[in-house]
């Protein structure tokens, strides 16, 4: 799949130094927690599985422009999960520049169209301000806490399929 800028695709083993490099970054991942090198494959390597065994995933973000990794996004759902979630993640040097909103909106859209879901929520950590930022951009409402390995989160409920594509053709004008 893409977007003006990006493509979302399967990830590649070539992608994981730039997921070490971010798991590494204790400033990057101080939300989702820091991982050594081993633990970092695993957890690519659990992105991927995510899809052979629900259909749908994390994709890895790709600069159309430079074929250069930026980060990940997709719709997730693991087993301790509250509900189906929009996900992402954009490595440090690419922060700021709205490839996680490009991104989410991009699978919203496929998660309501292809994957028939017909609601979707971000669980986002109260100090992550720039993802906060993300999830209301994208027209998401905060709706109630939640503890993730204590963190205190919040789950923001997206709109659903029709408010939402109704606010992406208002709201973002890089489609």
């Amino acid at each position: 799949m893409e977007t003006s800028r990006l493509l979302l695709r399967a990830w590649r083993e070539s992608d994981f130094e730039a997921y070490a490099a971010f798991r590494a970054d204790p400033e990057a991942c101080r939300h989702i927690g820091v991982l050594s090198r081993g633990d970092a494959w695993r957890a690519m390597a659990f992105c991927a599985g995510h899809w052979n065994l629900l259909g749908f995933g994390f994709w890895s973000l790709e600069l159309k422009a430079t074929g250069e990794n930026v980060g990940y996004c997709g719709p997730y759902f693991p087993k301790e999960w509250p509900e189906p979630e929009i996900g992402w993640g954009i490595f440090r040097p690419h922060q700021g520049k709205g490839y996680a909103t490009e991104a989410a909106a991009r699978s919203l859209l496929y998660a309501y169209e292809t994957l028939g879901w017909t609601t979707a929520i971000s669980l986002v950590a109260n100090s992550n301000k720039a993802s906060i930022a993300v999830a209301e951009r994208l027209g998401a409402a905060p709706e109630a806490p939640y503890e993730y390995r204590g963190e205190t989160c919040t789950i923001y409920r997206h709109l659903n399929r029709e408010a939402f594509q109704l606010h992406s053709k208002e709201k973002m004008k890089w489609q």
